[in-house]
């Protein structure tokens, strides 16, 4: 039968059953609403007339989206077979309920051999007689209808083709196992039924669980009736020793909706069925002396054959071979999993992730969400309303619906105080199968509050329905999120039935069980000394409202550091075209603009399609203007990828979206109340407080409740939404923008072109869209030289101290959303995990202490470095210089006969890298401009930057451009804001830090260095007094500009009356000795490998970097004497220089190929060094550092090989690799096997690789090579965040780089001893036999129940390795904490 023909017999029945069913009344509960909306629920059509609770209704929903396209053409006769029978029963049963009248159901249950393919079926078997007998009396009361003769016939040419199919098959189809063929069974099966197969290896005990059911509709029915369900079963098992035995038939008779079971048996294979049936019947009036009769059959048509030659025919290849010793312990270790309840605290917040975050078509659903807001938000409720019932009518789109979208129309409905349309929405709800929550109840209660005439029976019945689904007052008023006045008009509407009530003022969550790590820090404050910073309580309300405007305008204008060169007559030319034509651009745009949006409006006629219109109209035209102007100067003459461009333009436009939402929701007024009040514990002139910010905060939020809640106003827009809204932004900016091609030269032709060109470029093997500006816009730009740069407001660094983190939700910056966890963009697994987790207070605490730090500018040191910028640059001095100092690019023409093919090689060579050179210092010299114009414009300045984390726990400044993690030059510029004195040590540990800086004396002692630093004093001064013309020993430094600030701050220390007492602002930094291959010895307790990384104490430092490349050495001299000529050539050339990146990145998982080009790298800037032997020798030198490494480290290597077989283990089973941090962090490696989405636009298709899909298979590879260094990543951003909570106990400033801590000279001997500390007692905790455990209980159990399954096998496989934990040696951990070079 093809489609079409289906498809219009499904949609007659559906008119058939709506007026078989016109007298049947709306009897839900949902009625609340009835006396406002009766009308509605009469004259209501289409979705809202059907009966939502008839299960035929949910079953012809099922039939209809059950047909697709499949590959195998058996699986769509079995498929269309299957529809048949549905079709033929629902017809069957419509004629009889048009006659019937029942008011009690009875389920008389007959076993007697069956089909079961035949479940649905009207073809009986010959063994029942009466049953016929009752069947044809029943269909004499009604006409045969011509559907039943159209499906005749279609089932007759149906089993015709597939009696022709199963001819054809029939040579090359072989008998299966009797676990494939129950598989099979389950693929065909109609949707709404679910089958088990349990295998038992003591008996060959095959259990089968039908689950049929239907739900009963609130109907009257009549005592007298019946319902009769007649199952037959016949089983036939032959194996080489037995014959078909009968099986004996038992007759049992339950009430409606009660489990049965048949059971036959033999002597012996043993088949156990389990049918389970909730018999329904239509919400229809049936006559009392009629019953209706539903004969099932079923029958096993395939010979089950022994096991043991099952196992024969499978390749022994395939499965992993156990020995005995091996599977008693898979056994005892699936015992102890199913009785011991885990005592890791966090693992019910990490169950059921994958289940939550495997939904389908998720990015539609927002995507959807979305529109409706910005549909709201811009003022267009027809629109929305109209697009929402859409998409209800839509199945194929109502299933993707949740109670929150319908939520968003209640909100506004509730806003106006019409109540009807609530009602509406409600009656929507349940017919998509959906339950109204709390937003759904508080929209109804709003609106009754802000009707002056709601009968109080209404609000009664509102909050009878809402208790019944579960809700309590308390949890519409702590779990809603409210905007303006939605609060009060519930609450109004509360007092009304509950004149005292109140809501219940949430309290801070007690922590009953803190992880031991972090106990003590929080139950044991009395001697806690929390630092305040150096401001008065109304100089940080004025830093508020500074910060609070700069948010509000979204961008920042400021002026660039090279405003300082003499303007010449060309610059001043080149700046006034550039100000007129932006203005002629701007006007252009604009009217193009409103045409475009003109144009959008009108195509929005089909409803259930997602087009930019609601996104063109939630701010004022102009602002989409000033956002492409704006964006016009930022690219490079190189050009940029257009998915770069189009992600910036879109994002800049939903950061103002997100800003305009909180403005309207009067959330400012309320936020400004909570943190001049929360000031108070930061500033000085203010009592002490014995609270971390983030309690104080969330204590503040629970003393004003009322208005609107300060997180989760707005929701994210996806991705999909950014990229083509951004893409529809440049292509009007490449079609519009034009420019005159003889304005700088007359003699041109004048002509109008385009000052931005759309062209593809490849990179690699991919062709790749590019935006790239006219050579003449990119001139102008140049000789203009212009004194102003607009950023956006979250690149600048923060004016006042950050909102601290309370949840995933809300933190950082004042109006700016700012997310928690850094993630691919498009990734929700990371923050379903954060919603999950119920204490990561110890977390987000580090964060906000990170982010409390102030900072200043060092402004001598910046005025230096600004004029070597200015001053066209210097390479060694890591400032870049200008484009105008680029090599020229040589123009040749390839058809020149005068060149020779090698020459026009060269030539070609000498372009590429010409133009790659080009690129290159473009791309230097702009961030360098940004960096120092940043500074410069903040040099007078206190500033903050707000921290945030990636996926494993690593922390952030979330400013990009300016902060502590970047470049040599960018810290050379910060110092502390809080000053303290030097004290005893502070000096001697400032010359230390200097001497640590230059690379020295890296093998030399703490008192070695300091005896160095104190003998080169007169050079120390000089470079402080004449960094420029004196000297120059500064220049001669690894880390050369902060060197040099170091300079200036000891000069000024020792000429200060009392060194002691002078105030230094100066950070100092304490950096891990190879920091990764420390936590792996502490892991392994390798007593080598500690030995090597410092972990024990020592007179002088251990180098690894220097051991791995003094073992290379000794490799490299044994291959030389027997004759190797790359070893040979590379005597003398094998530093620690050489091999120090390779060593320092092995631990985090770098690869061979890697490791070469970073050994290639060094060898290329050694200038001695052939370079014709490069590659050559970085291929030996690789090897060698391998080889060097695993004969130091052996129990780094077993713990990596560990850890990398177990990710490789997980991901084949279906999984992402997902663990718990120390401290409670939930982390999932966000790897999958990409996907491409096509993202249609006019000015290009763009091809998005997705790799985070949680619908995709892992991707074994990068799982398993990432797990080692994510896990170590994880466990060192737990030993910073350790280390950061209790120096903030003491009082101390601190922040980190990584494995890199900073703090005064004061405080460096009490920030040493707690870093120690806090290392010990990480690494004292089982950390793999905890892992171990939680990988365990996520991945292996509920085990599959056939034991000679593969991916049984393979669990088991899982579960002997995850058990099987590395062994550990004798390191005594406490030895680090004596240790003086652990952190130096």
């Amino acid at each position: 039968m093809s489609w079409c023909k289906m498809r219009f017999m499904h949609v007659n029945m559906n008119m058939t059953l709506l007026r078989v069913s016109h007298s049947v009344k709306f009897l839900h509960r949902y009625t609340l609403l009835a006396e406002c909306c009766q009308r509605c629920l009469v004259t209501r059509s289409g979705a809202i007339r059907r009966l939502s609770d008839n299960r035929l209704h949910l079953h012809r929903k099922n039939v209809s989206m059950s047909a697709q396209k499949t590959e195998d053409a058996e699986k769509r006769v079995l498929k269309q077979s299957q529809l048949l029978n549905v079709l033929e029963a629902r017809i069957q049963q419509l004629q009889y309920d048009g006659i019937l009248d029942v008011q009690k159901s009875k389920v008389d249950v007959l076993q007697v051999p069956s089909s079961a393919r035949r479940i649905f079926s009207g073809e009986h078997s010959k063994n029942t007689p009466v049953e016929k007998a009752d069947i044809s009396k029943l269909a004499q009361k009604s006409q045969p209808s011509r559907w039943m003769e159209k499906l005749t016939r279609e089932r007759k040419n149906e089993l015709r083709t597939r009696n022709t199919l199963n001819q054809k098959l029939k040579k090359n189809v072989t008998e299966k196992p009797k676990e494939k063929q129950l598989k099979s069974q389950v693929k065909h099966r109609h949707p709404a039924t679910s089958f088990k197969t349990i295998s038992s290896p003591n008996n060959n005990t095959v259990i089968r669980s039908d689950k049929i059911s239907t739900v009963v509709s609130p109907i009257n029915t009549s005592a007298a009736t019946k319902e009769t369900i007649i199952t037959e079963s016949k089983s036939s098992t032959q194996t080489k020793h037995s014959s078909k035995k009968k099986q004996s038939q038992k007759e049992v008779k339950v009430p409606c909706q009660t489990t049965f079971k048949t059971i036959s048996t033999s002597k012996s294979d043993m088949n156990i069925r389990s049918d389970k049936i909730s018999a329904g019947v239509s919400p229809v009036k049936i006559s009392a002396a009629t019953a209706g009769t539903i004969i099932t059959k079923s029958a096993s048509q395939k010979k089950q054959k022994p096991k043991k030659k099952e196992s024969k025919k499978e390749d022994p290849s395939a499965k992993p071979q156990f020995t005995a010793k091996e599977l008693a312990w898979v056994k005892e270790l699936e015992r102890k999993l199913s009785q011991k309840v885990h005592h890791l605290s966090y693992l019910s917040q990490t169950e059921g992730l994958r289940q939550v975050a495997e939904l389908p078509s998720r990015n539609l659903r927002s995507s959807i969400v979305s529109y409706l807001e910005a549909c709201v938000f811009a003022g267009n409720i027809d629109l929305a309303q109209h697009f929402l019932l859409r998409q209800h009518r839509l199945r194929s789109r109502r299933e993707l619906l949740n109670t929150d979208v319908y939520n968003i129309m209640m909100r506004v409905w509730a806003k106006k105080g019409i109540l009807n349309p609530i009602g509406r929405l409600f009656i929507l709800l349940q017919e998509a199968g959906l339950r109204p929550n709390t937003v759904s109840y508080s929209a109804a209660l709003e609106c009754m509050g802000r009707s002056a005439n709601c009968p109080p029976q209404l609000i009664s019945r509102c909050l009878s329905h809402m208790k019944e689904d579960g809700f309590s007052l308390d949890d519409i008023f702590s779990q809603c999120v409210f905007q303006l006045d939605e609060r009060d008009m519930v609450l109004k509407a509360v007092h009304t039935i509950h004149p005292d009530y109140q809501p219940t003022t949430p309290v801070l969550p007690a922590i009953q069980s803190y992880s031991s790590l972090v106990e003590d820090f929080y139950k044991k404050r009395y001697n806690h000394q929390y630092p305040k910073l150096d401001f008065t309580r109304e100089e940080l309300q004025e830093r508020f409202k500074f910060q609070l405007s700069v948010e509000q305008a979204c961008t920042v204008t400021i002026d660039s550091v090279e405003a300082d060169k003499p303007i010449t007559e060309n610059m001043a030319k080149m700046r006034a075209l550039l100000v007129e034509q932006r203005a002629n651009w701007r006007k252009v745009l604009l009217q193009a603009w409103r045409e475009g949006k003109m144009l959008q409006a009108k195509t929005n006629t089909k409803g259930f399609k997602l087009n930019l219109y609601p996104y063109f109209c939630v701010m004022e035209d102009s602002a989409y203007v000033d956002i492409m102007i704006q964006s016009i100067a930022s690219i490079p003459p190189s050009g940029e990828s257009l998915l770069i461009l189009a992600k910036g333009l879109g994002t800049r436009v939903y950061t103002k979206y997100s800003v305009l939402q909180k403005h309207r929701s009067e959330v400012l007024e309320k936020l400004g109340n909570i943190y001049n009040t929360y000031i108070d514990l930061l500033a000085k002139d203010t009592k002490v407080f014995n609270v971390l910010p983030r309690e104080q905060w969330s204590k503040l939020e629970a003393e004003y409740p009322s208005g609107p809640t300060l997180h989760g106003c707005e929701s994210s827009w996806p991705q999909t939404v950014i990229l083509e809204l951004g893409t529809y932004m440049l292509d009007l900016m490449v079609k519009t923008l034009k420019i005159n091609s003889d304005i700088l030269n007359p003699a041109h032709v004048s002509k109008r072109i385009p000052i931005l060109y759309h062209m593809y470029t490849f990179r690699s093997t991919r062709q790749v869209g590019f935006i790239k500006p006219h050579p003449i816009l990119t001139q102008m730009q140049q000789e203009a030289t212009e004194t102003h740069l607009t950023f956006d407001s979250f690149v600048m660094p923060m004016r006042c101290p950050p909102v601290p983190w309370t949840s995933a939700r809300l933190g950082a910056y004042l109006m700016t959303p700012t997310k928690l966890m850094r993630t691919i963009d498009g990734a929700t697994q990371h923050y379903e995990l954060l919603e999950r987790c119920q204490n990561l207070h110890a977390v987000l605490d580090s964060l906000n202490q990170l982010g409390n730090c102030a900072w200043k500018i060092n402004k001598p040191l910046l005025d230096i470095i600004i004029s070597i910028f200015n001053d066209r640059g210097n390479d060694k001095l890591d400032i870049p210089p200008p484009l105008s100092e680029a090599p020229k690019v040589t123009h040749f023409n390839p058809r020149d006969a005068s060149y020779t093919v090698s020459e026009k090689a060269h030539l070609k060579r000498e372009v590429v890298n010409a133009r790659k050179k080009c690129r290159e210092m473009h791309s230097l010299r702009m961030d360098a401009l940004y960096k120092l114009s940043i500074a410069n414009h903040i040099r007078d300045e206190v500033f903050w930057f707000p921290h945030n984390m990636d996926f494993r726990g690593r922390t952030y400044p979330v400013p990009p451009y300016f902060n502590h993690l970047g470049n040599d030059v960018t810290r050379s510029v910060l110092l502390f804001a809080e000053g303290k004195p030097l004290g005893p040590k502070g000096l001697d540990w400032l010359k230390i830090h200097l001497v640590n800086l230059t690379g020295l004396k890296k093998k030399s002692s703490l008192q070695g260095r300091l005896e160095y630093a104190n003998s080169i004093m007169e050079d120390i001064l000089d470079s402080a007094d004449n960094p420029l013309n004196g000297k120059k020993w500064w220049m001669n430094a690894d880390e050369l500009w902060q060197t040099l600030a170091c300079c200036m701050e000891i000069a000024k220390a020792v000429r200060s009356p009392d060194p002691a007492q002078f105030i230094s602002h100066f950070p100092v930094q304490q950096d891990g000795s190879c920091n990764g291959l420390q936590h792996y010895a502490a892991l392994g307790r390798d007593i080598i490998g500690a030995t090597s990384v410092n972990l024990v104490p020592c007179d002088v430092p251990q180098d690894v970097y220097s051991g791995v490349a003094q073992q290379v050495e000794e490799f490299r001299a044994r291959d030389a004497e027997n004759g190797l000529k790359i070893a040979q050539i590379l005597e003398g050339f094998i530093s620690r220089k050489v091999v120090k990146q390779t060593v320092m990145t092995v631990v985090y998982g770098v690869t061979r190929y890697g490791g070469r080009l970073q050994i290639e790298k060094r060898l290329k800037e050694i200038d001695e060094f052939p370079k014709m032997y490069v590659w050559e020798a970085s291929h030996y030198l690789v090897r060698q550092v391998f080889s060097g490494l695993k004969e130091m480290f052996t129990g780094t290597r077993e713990i990596q090989d560990w850890l990398t077989e177990s990710a490789r283990l997980i991901s084949k089973t279906g999984h992402s690799v997902q663990w718990v941090t120390p401290l409670g962090l939930p982390i999932i490696q966000p790897y999958h096997r990409a996907r491409t989405q096509v993202l249609r636009s006019t000015i290009q298709h763009l091809n998005v690789q997705i790799n985070h899909d949680t619908k995709q298979k892992p991707d074994t590879m990068k799982q398993k090579n990432a797990f080692p260094p994510n896990f170590i990543h994880s466990l060192d951003s737990t030993h910073m965040m350790l280390t950061a909570l209790h120096c903030y106990s003491y009082g101390l400033t601190f922040v980190s780089v990584h494995d890199c801590f900073w703090t005064h000279a004061l405080t460096v001997d009490t920030m040493n001893k707690v870093c120690r500390e806090q290392f010990v007692a990480l690494h004292s905790q089982p950390i793999l036999q905890e892992l171990s455990d939680f990988l365990l209980h996520i991945y292996c159990t509920n085990l599959p129940p056939d034991t000679s399954n593969n991916k049984y096998l393979e669990y088991q496989k899982l579960m002997l390795l995850l058990a099987n934990v590395p062994q550990t040696g004798d390191l005594d951990l406490d030895q680090v904490k004596e240790s003086t070079y652990f952190f130096s």
